[in-house]
């Protein structure tokens, strides 16, 4: 159950709700992420590192960019359930 609340918690955030939505078609670095959330590099980076810590993101580096995927399933759950009403 906590687990459960933890992801429901890290989307209760519209920054990162926007965050989750963005990553659902795929892996993105953060300048992908940045103009689909309207934020600037450093809300966005901070509110990465919290998903992650979560749980919910993985991140892996490619020369100066930090790219960042979904990696727990119940959050695209979530989403689905979501977009059938």
């Amino acid at each position: 159950m906590k687990d459960n609340l933890k992801i429901l918690e890290a989307m209760a955030d519209g920054t990162r709700y926007k965050i989750l939505k963005c990553l659902l078609s795929g892996e993105r670095c953060v300048c992908e992420i940045m103009p689909y959330t309207k934020r600037k590099q450093s809300n966005v980076s901070i509110q990465l590192t919290k998903l992650e810590k979560a749980g919910i993101l993985e991140s892996r580096r490619d020369g100066k960019k930090v790219f960042y995927r979904i990696i727990d399933d119940r959050v695209c759950n979530v989403f689905n359930a979501m977009e059938k009403d």
